[in-house]
This record gives C-alpha cells, sequence and structure tokens, in this order.
C-alpha cells in the first residue's frame, strides 16, 4: 500500500506567505524561505510554492524568492504560477522546482501539458484546478480563482489526464480557507474520472479533518496551508495521529 502525502503550501504575493478565504481577503503569514525550512525539517512529504498573482498580473513567476526556498529543503518542490509555455517550465525546473504546476496556462492552451509532458516526462506535469459549483457543476475558474470559464471540471480532470499530466491537484474554492473538511464529493467525483494521483486542496481545519479524507476518497495526498502556517496542525504529529488509525504514512 502507497504512503498517502501530507504537502503543506505556500502561496507567494509581494514575496510574501498569504493566505484568504474563498480566494478573498488574502493577508500576509510568514517569510516563505524559513516557512520552508520549518516544513522541510517537520517532515512534509513535499512543498507547494505558487505564485498567486502572477497569471492575474499577466507576468513570469518570481524565480528569486524561489531559488532561495530551494536551498533550504530537500523534499521535492512543486511550483506554480504563470506557466504559460514550455520555456516557463524550464526556467522554474532550473530555479530549483522538480514538478511544475500549470493551471491558467493550460487552459488557455492545453497543448502545453502535452509538450511539457513530451519534453520533461508526465512526472513534472501537475494539473492545478481551481473548482467552484455553479448551478450544481462543478465549473473551473482561472487567474487564482478570479475568472469563472465555461469548462467542466471533471472533463477538464480527464484531458488533463489525456493530454500527459501526471498528477492533479484539485483545489475547491468552495471550502478554501473554510477550515471545516475537504470537499469530499467534489474529490470523490474527479477521482472517479481518472486514474493519476488526485491530491486534495482546500478545507482542512484539523487533523481529524485528514483521516476522513483519507478513510472515505482515494486520494494520493492531503495539501493544507493555514493550519500548517499558524501551527494548529503539526505535520509531524498529524502523520503519527494518521499512522495510528491505519492510514500508511512516511514517518
Amino acid at each position: 500500500m502507497l504512503a498517502k502525502r501530507i504537502i503543506p503550501c505556500l502561496d507567494i504575493r509581494d514575496g510574501k506567505v498569504v493566505k484568504g478565504t474563498n480566494f478573498q481577503n488574502v493577508k500576509e503569514v510568514d517569510d516563505p524561505v524559513s516557512l520552508a525550512k520549518f516544513y522541510n525539517d517537520e517532515g512534509a512529504d513535499e512543498l507547494v510554492f505558487y505564485d498567486i498573482t502572477a497569471s492575474y498580473e499577466n507576468r513570469s513567476l518570481f524565480t528569486d524568492v524561489l531559488k532561495r526556498v530551494a536551498e533550504q529543503i530537500f523534499i521535492p518542490l512543486t511550483v506554480g504560477g504563470g506557466i504559460n509555455e514550455v520555456s516557463d517550465f524550464e526556467r522554474v525546473l532550473n530555479a530549483g522546482a522538480d514538478k511544475v504546476s500549470v493551471n491558467s496556462g493550460a487552459i488557455k492552451n492545453p497543448s502545453l501539458i502535452g509538450n511539457a509532458a513530451k519534453k520533461y516526462g508526465n512526472q513534472c506535469v501537475v494539473l492545478s484546478m481551481d473548482v467552484k459549483r455553479v448551478d450544481g457543476k462543478f465549473k473551473v475558474f482561472s487567474k487564482g480563482g478570479r475568472e469563472m470559464t465555461d469548462i467542466d471540471a471533471l472533463e477538464w480532470a480527464r484531458r488533463g489526464q489525456e493530454e500527459g499530466a501526471g498528477e492533479i491537484v484539485l483545489n475547491s474554492i468552495d471550502t478554501d480557507g473554510v477550515k471545516k473538511g475537504f470537499d469530499l464529493e467534489m474529490l470523490e467525483a474527479v477521482c472517479n474520472v481518472v486514474s493519476v494521483p488526485v491530491i486534495a486542496s482546500g478545507g482542512a481545519g484539523k487533523a481529524e479533518d485528514f483521516k476522513e479524507l483519507f478513510k472515505k476518497v482515494n486520494v494520493d495526498a492531503g495539501l493544507a496551508a493555514s493550519v500548517f502556517h499558524f501551527k494548529q496542525v503539526r505535520i509531524n504529529e498529524l502523520k503519527k495521529y494518521l499512522r495510528q488509525n491505519s492510514i500508511e504514512m512516511r514517518i
């Protein structure tokens, strides 16, 4: 049985880690370099780094902060924000990323997924999806959750896998930052249409939320931000708790 992964997420704006609720009311939290080192030492399985305003501001991802973060950690690093061309993959991989997350860039140009997968391998390409319920359907949003598209999330997940994405991060806008638990309904719907690993994002508030996630839905990892940033849940303690509840963990 494969071990489940616990992944903290650094949302970066203007060189600082920030966090909001339902993608709104974003506030500064900490310095990304010191926080990345903390998570590396806490036993995180991987780290995700998002430059959350790059697509909205129509610019490239800031690689100076990324390089400093990469120097501090020895766990896999997934990086996203402003990834619009295959050349952007090369830039962030050279800055220290192990995997590259595409979102708005892939919505504009779905062939970006396949072109990058052919050049760097499927395991390097992560499709990140920001999804919200609209009239009872799961709809994909772009530009950091600011703009609704007419794309059905289940169709987009399926297409992302067909194009060559090796992993999917599903961010539920409905549960983001609310801390009432992961969006199990949305996660199950996506897991039912793809076979690549799915990472659950949005809604973690306590250790029990991770237990419920892994017991009820066939996801490969749980991703969270504020509960880890504010030390409401400590990763090393969380992994011990999950193992005690018969969920395989790397400790």
